[in-house]
């Protein structure tokens, strides 16, 4: 099992993380290594869906080490405990709450809490979060990542909510140091048909955006 900041330092090389939410074990692995073909390699499996425990442990079976497993939506220690166990390496709230974090940082996983003010930012970074989760994005926008890392450069935030295939790189050149995903990514009429290329495709343009943004 890779440490915490070796975890760290990947999910911030790769740039993105892709949130997913699928009852379908099967099609899970066949998105997820479409995404991962398309240079997202993080895959966040949310604890929103029947079974989330269960899918994490069975896409860590299938697919090994090549990718990132995270898992999201995590509300409790206990949970944020059992998606470890399963295979997860790192763990993601939409909200911030202390005990998580803690638990998180006790299964050696990266924790990334949520935050929406510049305090409870803050204090998520002091409880010891790796990452910090803006959630949603879309309501604060680009220029609060700026605004908010010029006094508090020390602050790694993840704009979740909002980050779309093509602008993920002005994300990054506000100061993000990463983003989280969704349904930008997944197009669900090309996951219903099986045509994860187009998957693939969504995925390239994210990373495209992502890496002209960093050169």
């Amino acid at each position: 099992m890779p440490d915490r900041p070796q975890t760290a330092e990947r999910l911030e090389s790769i740039g993105a993380a892709a949130v997913i939410r699928m009852t379908d074990t099967e099609r899970l692995v066949h998105v997820a290594e479409a995404l991962a073909k398309g240079g997202v390699e993080a895959i966040e499996i949310t604890m929103t869906v029947p079974g989330a425990i269960e899918m994490i442990r069975a896409a860590r079976r299938k697919l090994g080490a090549d990718l990132l497993l995270g898992v999201g939506s995590v509300t409790t220690p206990r949970q944020a405990r059992e998606a470890v166990e399963a295979g997860a390496r790192f763990v993601v709230s939409p909200v911030f709450k202390e005990d998580v974090v803690a638990a998180t940082l006790d299964a050696e996983a990266v924790a990334m809490p949520a935050g929406f003010t510049p305090t409870e930012i803050q204090r998520a970074h002091e409880a010891g979060a790796d990452f910090v989760k803006v959630f949603p994005a879309s309501v604060h926008g680009k220029k609060f990542i700026k605004a908010v890392r010029a006094p508090l450069p020390h602050l790694k935030l993840v704009p979740t909510g909002g980050v779309g295939l093509c602008d993920a790189g002005d994300w990054i050149g506000a100061g993000a140091s990463l983003v989280g995903v969704g349904s930008a990514l997944l197009d669900e009429d090309a996951i219903a048909a099986g045509d994860y290329t187009t998957l693939t495709d969504n995925a390239r343009r994210l990373r495209n955006s992502i890496d002209a943004a960093r050169e």
